[in-house]
This record gives structure tokens, C-alpha cells and sequence, in this order.
């Protein structure tokens, strides 16, 4: 996993081979399949732990955040950009790669982007609704387009500050929810 984590983020998930992961991680072939089906399944496992990781780091701050809709909104999302920015390869398997994947890890995405479209939801449940819009789409676009920023803060020769990210990410939330 720990060879998959650095070799999938680069050079990337369709130019890593099993025999170049197995290379790597100074273990058999045989040995790697009898752990994962194929790299695609070693994708899905990177892809959930770090999903995993990151909806536990969301969850933890907006319990700790203050009881205001504005100060959830910023303490979610500020926990999110930061966990996942701190180390480049998380941000680049949950958003280019699994991606890159093709359908293979299409169910995986849509899991991880329905529990943090939850989490926006539940975040945002006890304020007053702004427009009469369907809340659930609301937060699904909420949620891609914080994964749209993130990417071009991976890609980007300019890279953006993590602030700037936040700030804008808080822009979007607050006007897509009609709350600010």
C-alpha cells in the first residue's frame, strides 16, 4: 500500500504496473495478488482509507466547530483542504487519479462524494434554508466544486494558497445555500 500510495500519485495510476508496485515494495507478484485482485482493487483501498481518514478529520471538527451555520461551513471545510493538501499524494489519489481509473472506481467516487454531500447536508440541517432548491443537489455541488478547486491547486503552476482555497470554497457554500 505504502509503494501504490507514492507510485499512484506519480507517475500516476495508469503508468504503474503491478510489476513496477511488486518492484517497488520488494515483493512477488504472487504476494501481491494474494492481497488484491489487480491494482485497480489496491486503488479502491488507497481511495477508502483516505476518504475514510478524511470524513473522520471532517466529522472531528465540525463537532468541535461553534454552533453557528459560518462557523461549521469554515471549520469543515478548512479541516478538509488542509488534511487533504498536507500530504499531495492523498489529494492527487482522491481527486486525478480515481478519476484516471475509469469506471473501475465509479462507485467508490460516488460513496465518497454521497458521505461528504452528507455531511454538508447535516452540517447545514439545523439553519434556515435560502432558496427553495433541492438541498441534496446543493451540497453534491458544493462537494465538486471543492474537488475542482483542490485539483487545480494539484495542477495549477500557480498554486493557490490554502487560505484563498478555504475562502473561496466558504464563498461558494454559503452562496449555493442562498445562507450568506
Amino acid at each position: 500500500m505504502t509503494a501504490a500510495y507514492t507510485l499512484y500519485a506519480k507517475p500516476g495510476f495508469t503508468a504503474t504496473t503491478i510489476e513496477r508496485l511488486c518492484s517497488e515494495a520488494r515483493i512477488s507478484n504472487r504476494a501481491f495478488y494474494e492481497c488484491f485482485g489487480g491494482r485497480e482493487e489496491l486503488l479502491q483501498a488507497l481511495h477508502e482509507r483516505c476518504v475514510g481518514e478524511s470524513l473522520s478529520v471532517v466529522a472531528k471538527a465540525l463537532q468541535d466547530a461553534p454552533n453557528t451555520l459560518d462557523g461549521r461551513v469554515r471549520a469543515g471545510i478548512r479541516a478538509y483542504v488542509e488534511f487533504t493538501t498536507a500530504d499531495w499524494r492523498r489529494a492527487r489519489i482522491m481527486h486525478v487519479e480515481v478519476r484516471r481509473s475509469g469506471d473501475v472506481l465509479t462507485l467508490s467516487r460516488q460513496r465518497a462524494v454521497d458521505a461528504f454531500a452528507r455531511l454538508v447536508e447535516d452540517a447545514s440541517a439545523d439553519f434556515p434554508p435560502g432558496p427553495r432548491l433541492n438541498r441534496r443537489l446543493l451540497a453534491l455541488g458544493v462537494v465538486g466544486g471543492l474537488q475542482e478547486l483542490l485539483i487545480e491547486w494539484l495542477l495549477s503552476e500557480d498554486q493557490p494558497d490554502i487560505d484563498e482555497l478555504v475562502a473561496v470554497a466558504v464563498h461558494i457554500f454559503h452562496r449555493s445555500l442562498g445562507t450568506g
